[in-house]
């Protein structure tokens, strides 16, 4: 993304504060007049000043007054402008990492499953953060910079017009140095902003796997993967650093010519009597105020280029396109039957690569369809293409006779309730975990789910019972408690249509009988899908449908399908055989 179109994006979330813009600028206005008011009043005094014994002392008060009562209405206004500048800058921000986060809430599946959550999560926090350093920098200093340049010119001019062209002619020198640190400091923050998410990412990832880490010996090479990428980190960094701190010393260089071509030019007018000494003091304090404002708006504009390569990076993630949106005449059924039927589906998560081709398959109302095969056959995928997490490639999956495409996403999912093998808890009590799909729901019916999950027992051993706050997704518990909660939070649902992906494969085997006789009782009357490895939990299903390589290539009962001797018994026998 060009800088400046993330520069105009960045002052398109800037438009909802405009007042707050036009009273810094215009507060501005007033700390740098008056600001550059008090070198006037100075050198006034100081014309007062006649020599040993000859000071004016009637004139000499009023003005010290006048000069006390300008420096307290500069800091006045400067702590205004600050007020404001801090409410832009981080109002703005806000609204920037809110859209952010509700774009990822409508991300496709495919863009979340293909990168890093680590990555994704520094675009979120740290880019994020470097833009709203970078924005209050540029309000803060940025304005009154400008406008001090600006006023400081007009108010020489108006003193000695000749003395005014030596500073203004020495002003190209220092806009070029700018210019030529601005150019290379972009593309250097731009790769240490990239690398520092490529960290977080690997920190990100190696934080939670740290104990396979362990088990396998990897330390070592994870070391390496992260001191590789830290090295580039540190090139990156270093390389930024080097040419944005050229700024500081380069414009000071200017700045001092400036100070000293003034200082001559100054002197020699004074000597000629074409000014006075208080007139001088003057040109040298406004000398000194002109040439600061360099110094700053060439550390706004090493900061600003930091700020707008992480800023393109967020802007990167709000540019990747939707999920398919709802169809505007979507319907939103409030209950369903259950009756789902697979018509010739196809589907691949990358063109090259087939994995569903040509699956049907009819399940009717309160069936429970079992469905197993070997790692990799398709069955999670099935699972996705049920709750149009990705959408079918051809063919088309109905409920209830309607193609799930016209139904709202929102609906369609509210009508399954699932249980995935690998559990997922917020940091919240248990309680709310619980009753995450039926937040209105009692203490008594979240009570109820939880003795059927057989999850009760355990919770009460908690110190605060279902009033304990989960961190960090529930790891003080064990893997089986959080698969209960998990089981709890359906049945508390009681949804028409079950998704059990192997949903007790973290239980002790005298539990998972405890919750498949409960699963039993939840599955009456409900269209379920089990997908399971451990063939012994799906026995009983109306139906078991056996996947090979994306395709459907047996499908009975239990018992029908071992006499076949085909597949499934060859599965079967896997586990069961001597």
């Amino acid at each position: 993304m060009k800088n400046g179109e993330t520069l105009r994006r960045v002052l398109g979330f800037l438009r909802p504060r405009w007042p707050l813009l036009a009273a810094s600028l215009l507060l501005a206005v007033a700390t740098v007049a008056l600001t550059l008011y008090l070198p006037i009043l100075t050198g006034a005094a100081v014309d007062l000043l006649l020599g040993p014994g000859e000071v004016d002392f009637a004139a000499l008060w009023p003005l010290l007054t006048q000069i006390a009562a300008a420096a307290a209405c500069t800091g006045l206004s400067q702590w205004l402008m600050n007020l404001c500048n801090n409410r832009i800058t981080y109002a703005t921000v806000r609204d920037i990492r809110a859209a952010a986060f509700r774009h990822l809430q409508v991300l496709p599946m495919a863009y979340l499953d293909g990168r890093s959550s680590g990555e994704t999560v520094s675009r979120l926090i740290a880019d994020v953060e470097q833009l709203s350093d970078g924005l209050l920098l540029g309000f803060t200093q940025l304005f009154t910079g400008v406008i001090t340049i600006v006023g400081t010119i007009g108010f020489m001019l108006s003193v000695s017009v000749p003395i005014t062209l030596v500073v203004v002619l020495v002003t190209p020198v220092s806009l070029l140095v700018a210019s030529f640190i601005a150019k290379r400091t972009y593309e250097m923050f731009r790769l240490q902003s990239e690398t520092r998410g490529e960290q977080t990412a690997l920190i990100d990832e190696m934080v939670g796997g740290q104990k396979v880490v362990r088990a396998f010996g990897r330390e070592r090479a994870v070391q390496d993967r992260f001191d590789e990428i830290n090295g580039r980190l540190t090139r990156f960094s270093l390389r930024a650093i080097f040419f944005s701190s050229i700024t500081n010393p380069a414009t000071r260089f200017v700045n001092a010519l400036v100070y000293a071509g003034v200082g001559l030019a100054g002197s020699l007018s004074a000597v000629a009597d074409g000014i006075t000494v208080g007139e001088l003091t003057i040109f040298l304090s406004y000398a000194n105020q002109y040439t600061k404002p360099f110094n700053e708006i060439s550390g706004v504009v090493t900061e600003l280029q930091n700020a707008l390569a992480c800023a393109a990076r967020v802007f990167e993630l709000l540019d990747v396109p939707a999920e398919t949106p709802d169809a505007p005449d979507a319907a939103s059924p409030e209950t369903f039957q259950g009756r789902v039927e697979l018509r010739d589906v196809d589907f691949s998560y990358t063109p090259e690569q087939r994995l569903i081709e040509g699956l049907s398959l009819q399940a009717a109302p309160g069936q429970r369809i079992a469905i197993v095969g070997p790692t990799g056959c398709g069955k999670t995928t099935l699972i996705n293409l049920l709750m149009r997490f990705y959408d079918v490639c051809g063919g088309g999956i109905t409920v209830d006779g309607a193609d799930i495409r016209t139904l709202t996403r929102r609906s369609l999912r509210s009508g399954f309730g699932m249980v995935l093998q690998d559990t997922w808890l917020e940091t919240a009590t248990i309680r709310d975990n619980i009753a995450m799909g039926r937040p209105d729901a009692t203490d008594e019916e979240v009570e109820a789910a939880a003795r059927l999950a057989h999850a009760h027992s355990f919770i009460t051993r908690l110190p605060q019972g279902y009033g304990t706050v989960l961190q960090g997704g529930g790891e003080s518990l064990s893997q089986g408690q959080r698969q209960l909660l998990c089981i709890a939070r359906v049945m508390l649902c009681r949804p028409p249509m079950l998704i059990l992906d192997e949903a007790t494969s973290s239980i002790d085997t005298r539990t998972e009988l405890k919750i498949q006789s409960a699963l039993l009782r939840l599955m009456e009357g409900r269209t379920s899908f089990i997908v399971a490895h451990r063939l012994s939990t799906i026995r009983e299903a109306d139906c078991i449908l056996v996947m090979r390589d994306g395709k459907l290539v047996e499908q009975g009962r239990h018992a029908e399908l071992l006499e076949k001797n085909g597949f499934y018994a060859q599965l079967y026998n896997s586990q069961f055989a001597p």
